[in-house]
């Protein structure tokens, strides 16, 4: 059985980013539905914070995962910005999976990374310059998450296949589950 993903880019990015677009096209070979909401004009309202406005960004995947999580299994993935505020919708909507690139496990004052308690996987870089890799090796210990660390940076740039690749792994994973 297939389902659904909702695919969040990171904090000034877009939707049609290279590490979504793989996962997108991922998705699409194992027959799971993908939409890649736009967070741009989010990103920008720097007036509410460095990071624009999180809490609208939250509401936006909130009114968008509501609604394709009562057609079937739902799948969110996001990349750093996004694979924080995918954690915090798998809270309040039902999902059967959670896929994170360089997840931040805190933003400055704003509550630590939480997440439902569903198959989770994460990629990760050894060298993140914003995220360290300790922090996400404690988070993903203390959920039993599959953890991908690789010899790169916080954009992940040079393992978008990989990315892919265990992005493929876990939603095989969730339809076998779900089937």
């Amino acid at each position: 059985m297939s389902g659904h993903c909702i695919l969040s880019h990171g904090f000034e990015s877009g939707p049609d980013a290279t590490k979504v677009t793989a996962l997108a096209e991922a998705a699409g070979q194992l027959g799971w539905t993908c939409e890649r909401p736009d967070y741009t004009d989010l990103d920008a309202r720097r007036e509410v914070s460095d990071l624009g406005d999180v809490p609208a960004r939250l509401e936006r995947l909130l009114a968008i995962a509501s609604k394709a999580a009562a057609r079937g299994p739902l799948v969110l993935a996001g990349s750093s910005l996004g694979a924080y505020v995918s954690g915090l919708a798998s809270l309040q909507v039902p999902v059967a999976g959670l896929f994170l690139m360089a997840p931040p496990i805190r933003m400055g004052t704003a509550h630590p990374l939480q997440a439902a308690h569903v198959p989770i996987s994460i990629v990760h870089g050894w060298d993140d310059e914003l995220i360290g890799a300790p922090e996400v090796v404690e988070w993903a210990s203390a959920r039993r998450a599959r953890l991908l660390l690789v010899d790169d940076s916080h954009r992940l740039s040079g393992h978008v296949r990989a990315s892919a690749a265990a992005f493929s792994e876990l939603l095989q994973r969730v339809a076998g589950a779900t089937a």
